[in-house]
């Protein structure tokens, strides 16, 4: 897949697809972006995971914190990476481990390694990158 282009098409079939969702790098700080985002979609009506192996066992937004993505015993339709870019390929690795595979993996804003995205997409998986879906889902109208 080409990352430097999603077709909006593309974006709005994730997006209103998606119901359940682990997201990597959640943080119980107000200030951090993870937890800004993770409000936004939990208000949306989406169901989701927060993955930090930090926060393990504790509460985001009223959410219980995983330590990883293996830790999941339902169903995940995406994976929502905030990790830094070099740490993609370690998340790939994760989502590799799960009980199932998600349809889609996004990389947040400054989230791109296309090489990690290409293992993902080998396996089935549609991988999109450097792009925010609390971002996406007002621009889209969703």
């Amino acid at each position: 897949m080409n990352h430097d282009f999603y077709p909006d098409d593309l974006i709005r079939n994730i997006l209103t697809s998606t119901k359940t969702i682990a997201l990597v790098g959640a943080s119980p700080k107000p200030e951090r972006p993870s937890y800004g985002v993770m409000a936004t979609l939990l208000r949306k009506g989406y169901k989701v995971i927060p993955v930090n192996p930090g926060q393990a066992g504790k509460q985001i937004h009223g959410q219980t914190v995983v330590a990883n993505l293996a830790d999941i015993d339902v169903p995940v339709d995406m994976i929502d990476v905030f990790r830094a870019p070099e740490q993609m390929g370690d998340v790939i690795d994760d989502v590799f481990k799960m009980k199932s595979h998600p349809r889609y993996i996004w990389g947040q804003l400054g989230v791109r390694d296309d090489a990690a995205a290409a293992r993902a997409e080998e396996k089935g998986i549609t991988v999109v990158m450097n792009r925010c879906p609390a971002i996406e889902i007002p621009r889209l109208g969703l």
